[in-house]
């Protein structure tokens, strides 16, 4: 790509930047909001979704949107009762196609792979370097069982040629190996007696030049022989800096051995290991927000902070319209065990250009009573609005509430917005192919009579153009079923207002070519070789 080439891309972004800046500004002060969810069609026997404005707030303001019970239960409310064993029974418009079993393995068989991420810039756009594509990705020994992998992940990285018209099946990824020193990530914990010390998601971040910065979740076990906490896990985010090079024969990376403990659970928004064991905090991602230029703020996982059984769901939680004959109370979710269920999406802005010291700003996100678990959260912008995605599984929803694995969304006029749940107010944008007539069973137990896609993928990531990748857990059912542990083919969802559908016109019948993931223009930098380290 010319250099003119990449300035009319860059000068695209700005224009869309300032686009979405527009869009938040002009709802800032009193502007009415488009795709309002006052016209989504009410399913007979089921409670209407919640109304939400999409309005935006000041990233700073103590606002959170809710996804309510009222919004979830719209899952239920598009699946077919009818449908049979091994049927999907949701909408094909927001189902992920079906991936075969005889997949290709990106990595040659040398780590199991799963969350992975691009290299990106402060706009989430996909630069390639020096004529390489750059990922990365959680990765372990193949050694270990794959159901054990996630206490001993680590990170690394695949690089392959960038404009490449056709490639390998397995995508033509080269393994470069760890990104982190042994014993970085560890060096951060006070307590150094864990029993197990690993690597969970984030994202990565080029900035001038060839400097990188990798935001991710370093995480601490204290387990005793048989399995149990004798002290709660300790997660934390931590930013560390590096740099890349690259030559002919491929891509290296240097540094990262410092590595900066940003942020850890406050209690106050983000609940604690004291509070609950058995509490979510991790996957930032970082961008910067053209309607606040030059602040960068963080989204990642959390849970609201409460004490592990506290009663602390709300009828704002539940979201039913005053009336309605299919409305619940706080008081009956919580009699079934809803309340156990806490899930929110957290905030929080840089305080210094090194992006090393962070404030929390309060949640954007909550499903209190609705789900425990939304995952490697984003913000993806399109049109002048904000979208934010997140995934999670079918089992981490509450009593009462069901839906697939995969990918949720929700749209609003800024990065703080009264949220509205995309696809008929559920908030369900790509979910694999599920049956929710039927018990779901686990990855490494599938039910015999769930769809066979049920868990053939997880850990999506929204990429530019709509592209979506993730990896491969399980496909298939109790009888015939193999597992996972690379990447999966790259799909593409068509995002339009509050509607996010499937494109099957991409790839064949809505199935893009394996472990695909394109960058979106050349990094600006000499694209002359680098010298290798000497050994």
């Amino acid at each position: 790509m010319t250099t003119n080439d990449t300035r009319r891309r860059r000068a695209g972004r700005r224009t869309t930047a300032i686009a979405a800046a527009a869009a938040v500004v002009a709802t800032l002060f009193g502007a009415v909001p488009a795709n309002a969810a006052d016209d989504i069609e009410t399913v007979p026997g089921f409670p209407a979704a919640t109304t939400h404005s999409q309005q935006a707030y000041d990233p700073t303001d103590d606002f959170t949107a809710k996804w309510t019970r009222a919004d979830a239960r719209q899952i239920k409310a598009m699946s077919d009762p009818t449908a049979a064993s091994r049927e999907n029974s949701l909408p094909e418009e927001y189902t992920m196609p079906t991936v075969p079993q005889d997949f290709p393995d990106m990595s040659n068989e040398q780590v199991w792979v799963w969350d992975s991420w691009t290299l990106t810039d402060e706009t989430s756009e996909q630069p390639s370097f020096k004529g390489w594509e750059v990922v990365f990705s959680l990765v372990a020994d193949r050694n270990l069982g794959f159901d054990d992998r996630h206490t001993y992940a680590r990170l690394g990285y695949f690089y392959r040629k960038a404009d490449v018209a056709e490639r390998p099946e397995n995508g033509g990824w080269t393994y470069g190996g760890l990104v982190f020193p042994d014993g970085a990530s560890g060096a951060i914990f006070e307590d150094q007696s864990f029993s197990h010390q690993t690597e969970w998601s984030g994202s990565t971040r080029i900035f001038d030049g060839n400097k990188l910065r990798i935001f991710y979740t370093s995480v601490a076990f204290y387990r005793n022989e048989d399995g149990s906490n004798r002290k709660p896990y300790d997660p934390r985010i931590v930013q560390s800096e590096g740099r890349i090079f690259a030559d002919e024969n491929g891509v290296w990376l240097t540094g990262f051995r410092d590595q900066h403990d940003m942020l850890q659970a406050d209690g106050t928004y983000y609940q604690t290991g004291e509070q609950n064991e058995f509490f979510n905090f991790r996957d930032p991602f970082t961008f910067e927000d053209p309607a606040y230029p030059g602040k960068t703020f963080m989204v990642f996982e959390g849970n609201t902070a409460a004490v592990r059984g506290e009663r602390v769901c709300t009828e704002e939680d539940m979201g039913y319209a005053e009336g309605d004959p299919y409305t619940e109370t706080a008081d009956e979710v919580m009699d079934q065990g809803a309340h156990y269920q806490l899930a929110n999406v957290g905030l929080a802005v840089a305080d210094n250009t090194a992006l090393t010291e962070w404030t929390f700003l309060p949640p954007i996100l909550s499903a209190n009573c609705v789900n425990d678990q939304t995952e490697r959260p984003q913000i993806y912008i399109k049109d002048g609005k904000y979208y934010l995605f997140t995934i999670s599984h079918r089992g981490t929803y509450a009593a009462g509430i069901d839906g697939p694995e995969g990918v949720y969304g929700f749209v609003g006029d800024g990065v703080r917005s009264d949220f509205q749940p995309v696809n008929r107010g559920s908030g369900l944008a790509l979910g694999s192919p599920s049956n929710l007539n039927f018990w779901a069973g686990s990855p490494f137990a599938p039910d015999y009579n769930q769809n066979p896609g049920q868990f053939q993928a997880y850990s999506h990531y929204v990429m530019p153009g709509g592209l979506v990748q993730s990896f491969i857990d399980t496909i298939g059912t109790s009888d015939d079923f193999v597992r996972g542990g690379t990447l999966a083919p790259t799909v593409r969802i068509d995002i339009d207002g509050s509607d996010v559908t499937v494109d099957r016109t991409y790839g064949t019948n809505g199935l893009g070519e394996w472990a695909d993931i394109p960058s979106t223009y050349a990094h600006d930098i000499a694209q002359s070789a680098d010298v290798r380290p000497t050994r």
